[in-house]
C-alpha cells in the first residue's frame, strides 16, 4: 500500500506522527461502451448546452445551481475564500461511547501506521480506545477541507473513518404501519432470529456476479471473441480532445497579448489524416514532433 497522508494524531499533549493507508478499495465491474459493430471507444464531448458547441477544458469554469435553477459562476478567486485547511494534524475532541455513533454515519475508512518515533504513543492510544470501549471523535483536513471522523480499532490498527455531516443523512419521509402485532407471532420470529444466529465471517460470502463476468469473458477469449480494434487504448480520444484544447488555449492567449497564433498547430490534424498513406520516413519524424453549515453545503456543492 502506499500513503497518501502524513501527519499527526494529537489528544491532550501527545502527539503520535502517523501514515494513512486507504483501507477499502472497490472490485466492482465495470463495463466500457463500445461500438458494436467493430469494438471502437465511444467517445463524449464535452458541449454547451446553450450554443451547443464544444468547450475547452481552458473555458469551463465551476457553477452552483440554485434551487429556482439559476445558474451561478464561481470563479478561482471565489473558491480560494471558502473555508479550507492543510493543517496535518488529527485532532482529538473527545472519546465517545461506540454505540452513540450510527454506523449510517461512517463514509471511508483509512489505516493508520505509526511513524518510527511514534511507535510507543501509538500503542498508548490503541490501548487506551480498547480499555474505554470508546471511540475517538477527531476533525482531520483531508483535500483541503476539514472534516470530521472517528478512530476505533481493528485487528490491532488504529482505524480512522471519516463521517457525513449530519444534514448529509436524510430523514425517511415515510411512516410504517406496523398493524396488530399477535404475542405468538413475535415468539416465532424470535425462534427463527435464535435459528440463524452466528457469527459474522466475510470470507462466507462471495462476489459471485464478478467471478461470473470474469469466466464469460474468458470463454469469449477462448473462443476468438475479441474485437483487436488499433484505437482500443485507455486514453486514445482524450489526448486528442486534451491536445487540442491546450493548442486553442494558447492561441486565444495570443490572440489577447496582440500576437500571431501558430498557424503551424493547424496544420497537424490534416498532418495526422495522411500519416497513414505517407512514407515511413515520415511518420517517423512526425512521431518525434509531438463549519458553518451553509457555507460548507455551498463548497461541496461547487466542488
Amino acid at each position: 500500500m502506499r500513503a497518501i497522508w502524513k501527519g499527526a494524531v494529537s489528544f491532550g499533549l501527545v502527539s503520535v506522527p502517523v501514515k494513512l493507508y486507504a483501507a477499502t478499495e472497490s472490485h466492482d465491474v465495470s463495463f466500457r461502451q463500445v461500438h458494436a459493430k467493430d469494438g471502437g471507444r465511444i467517445k463524449y464531448q464535452r458541449v454547451c448546452s446553450v450554443d451547443g458547441e464544444e468547450v475547452a477544458y481552458a473555458d469551463i469554469a465551476k457553477g452552483y445551481e440554485t434551487e429556482d435553477g439559476e445558474m451561478v459562476i464561481l470563479t478561482d478567486d471565489d473558491l480560494a475564500e471558502l473555508p479550507s485547511t492543510s493543517s496535518r494534524e488529527i485532532a482529538v475532541e473527545k472519546f465517545v461511547p461506540s454505540e452513540q455513533i450510527d454506523p449510517m454515519l461512517f463514509e471511508k475508512s483509512y489505516y493508520l501506521e505509526p511513524e518510527k518515533t511514534g511507535a510507543k504513543p501509538y500503542a498508548l492510544l490503541r490501548q487506551a480506545l480498547l480499555d474505554a470501549d470508546r471511540m475517538a471523535v477527531v476533525t482531520v483536513a483531508l483535500r483541503q477541507r476539514t472534516t470530521v471522523g472517528v478512530l476505533r480499532v481493528k485487528d490491532d490498527v488504529i482505524v480512522l473513518q471519516t463521517m457525513m455531516w449530519p444534514d448529509e443523512v436524510r430523514t425517511p419521509d415515510f411512516s410504517v404501519e406496523t398493524g396488530d402485532v399477535k404475542p405468538q407471532e413475535v415468539k416465532m420470529a424470535n425462534m427463527l432470529v435464535e435459528t440463524l444466529a452466528g457469527d459474522f465471517d466475510p470470507a462466507e460470502f462471495e462476489d459471485d456476479y464478478a467471478e461470473a463476468v470474469e469466466a464469460l469473458v474468458k470463454t469469449k477469449i477462448e473462443g476468438g471473441e475479441v474485437k483487436r480494434t488499433a484505437t482500443s487504448t485507455k486514453s486514445s480520444g482524450e489526448v486528442v480532445d486534451l491536445l487540442a484544447a491546450l493548442q486553442r488555449s494558447v492561441d486565444a492567449a495570443k490572440t489577447a497579448r496582440g500576437e500571431e497564433p501558430d498557424s503551424s498547430a493547424e496544420e497537424k490534424p490534416a498532418a495526422k489524416k495522411s500519416a497513414k498513406k505517407a512514407p515511413a520516413k515520415k511518420a517517423a519524424a512526425k512521431k518525434t514532433a509531438k463549519k458553518s453549515t451553509t457555507k460548507k453545503a455551498a463548497a461541496k456543492k461547487a466542488s
